[in-house]
């Protein structure tokens, strides 16, 4: 009798409402696939914009499915699979196409490249919100923008998922991370993860977070600027830029066009997170980084709020929106 699975799939582009909770089959592994019982779904800003039209590929409708990140134990393995079996815990990571493979749902059948044992001492909720999150600012910061003991990188947008992640991974390779963020009530969070400044922006210009970023290294600016924004802000913002730094633009919070830069000499660079699983190799040192970090308890996922039940993907989307949460959003099954 064929398996089933309550998925979430939308019909049309828009705002959460969109989002449907249906009865779909799930294959049988196929070579080289793995089965996996879901148990908790990480969220992040790429789901909202590819449901709304907005991400870099679209969604093939109607039927799509959504969603990147998701933890859980192995059910069934297909012929040839060896890094697997079943029974382990798992979380999904590289190569996944959202409107085929999303893992919004009950159970999903991936290839065995797009999932990674997950440590033991980590539970579900925290390996949905790991994977995206750590390699992006792995990715982005040590393996882009060569990021070294001793430097100072600025962080936008520090509260999102990828943001506390990137405070961590710059302490743990013992850089000094500055944090900004819009409102006075983030600011606790952020220092207790790690931040060694916090910039609390409100209304002000990218321009005057600059100068109070030049002003903290004592007229210096920092090695490496993080941005989830861009927008107009952009060429102000590299003002911050130590002469010869790097500026990497991960995000596009800000939907306005961004302007290069004029302050040379630096190097930009426009990341994508899976520019660095294209090859074995990079797929080894992504998982063996992010691994060691929760094995060892130096990586704290940041979860904001955690929801019950795929019934409540709605309102996780609508928090997401909101802009109020720290971390990452969570929907446990």
């Amino acid at each position: 009798m064929p398996t089933t699975a309550r998925t979430v799939l939308f019909h049309e582009i828009g705002g959460p409402e969109v989002l449907r909770v249906e009865e779909t089959t799930v294959p049988d592994p196929g070579p080289g696939q793995v089965q996996l019982r879901v148990e908790a779904l990480g969220l992040n800003r790429a789901e909202a914009l590819f449901r709304a039209g907005g991400y870099y590929y679209q969604p093939s409708l109607p039927a799509s499915r959504l969603g990147y990140e998701a933890a859980g134990v192995v059910e069934a393995v297909g012929e040839g699979v060896s890094e697997l079996a079943v029974g382990d815990r798992v979380f999904t990571g590289p190569g996944i196409e959202m409107s085929a493979q999303g893992v919004y749902a009950e159970r999903i059948v991936l290839p065995e490249t797009s999932v990674l044992r997950r440590p033991d001492s980590v539970d579900a909720v925290a390996g949905a919100a790991a994977w995206l999150t750590y390699t992006t600012a792995y990715g982005a910061l040590l393996e882009t923008a060569g990021l070294r003991p001793g430097d100072h990188v600025l962080v936008t947008g520090a509260s999102s998922g990828v943001g506390t992640a990137a405070i961590q991974v710059a302490r743990r390779i013992g850089a000094i991370p500055f944090a900004t963020t819009r409102t006075e009530a983030k600011r606790a969070r952020l220092l207790e993860l790690g931040a060694a400044e916090v910039i609390v922006t409100g209304e002000s210009a990218p321009e005057a977070v600059a100068k109070e970023v030049v002003r903290l290294t004592g007229g210096q600016g920092v090695e490496v600027i993080f941005d989830a924004i861009g927008g107009p802000g952009f060429h102000q913002l590299a003002q911050a830029l130590a002469a010869g730094g790097s500026m990497v633009a991960y995000g596009w919070l800000d939907p306005r066009p961004a302007e290069i830069p004029r302050n040379w000499p630096f190097t930009l660079h426009a990341y994508a997170n899976m520019r660095h699983f294209t090859t074995p190799a990079d797929h080894r040192r992504s998982a063996a980084f992010l691994g060691a970090g929760l094995a060892d308890g130096g990586f704290r996922p940041a979860v904001g709020e955690v929801f019950e039940g795929l019934d409540r993907v709605q309102d996780a989307h609508r928090l997401m929106e909101s802009n109020t949460h720290t971390g990452k959003i969570v929907v446990r099954l």
